[in-house]
């Protein structure tokens, strides 16, 4: 059985600031943007030996419950779904490593790609929240408004997959 693709989040960013607080990993750098859309504010941890970002790049960023090429990333195609209970405990989790070398999914459509969990989901004020992602250490937050990040929650895990918009 296939795992069933919901696409959680999805917007483009501009990278407006790096290092804020200064830089206290060599290979690790902190970036915060705004998104054109949906006016979230996203800071995130990227590995710049990976994926090296620079100040004023776009970036295109989607949060999804799994690579499955299913998901269709149209933007008059997206329809964002909670997933429930139900499906979530009984579908078979699915590597994104066994895919053979003729398979394809998001990850081949995307530049950087991390998995990571939910954390920590902060209700600011009634309408503005925050909500914390943890990518193996590689930490990332989105603030802004609730409606656009009511189907994160905490303990889920999730795909983070970006590529840069020209």
């Amino acid at each position: 059985m296939s795992k069933k693709n919901v696409l959680l989040f999805r917007d483009t960013f501009c990278i407006n600031d790096m290092d804020h607080e200064g830089k206290k990993f060599l290979r690790v750098s902190r970036f915060i943007g705004r998104g054109e859309s949906l006016e979230m504010e996203l800071t995130i941890d990227i590995n710049v030996e990976l994926y090296p970002l620079e100040l004023g790049d776009k970036v295109n960023v989607i949060l999804t419950t799994s690579l499955s090429p299913e998901l269709t990333i149209q933007p008059e195609d997206i329809s964002i779904v909670a997933p429930t209970e139900e499906s979530s405990s009984s579908e078979q989790k699915v590597s994104w490593r066994e895919k053979g070398p003729l398979e394809k999914d998001l990850s081949d459509e995307y530049e950087y790609v991390m998995y990571g969990k939910v954390y920590k989901y902060d209700e600011e004020r009634r309408s503005k929240v925050a909500v914390y992602i943890s990518y193996g250490g590689l930490l990332m937050s989105l603030e802004g408004d609730f409606r656009h990040v009511q189907n994160l929650h905490v303990g889920q895990q999730i795909y983070l997959l970006m590529k840069r918009v020209f």
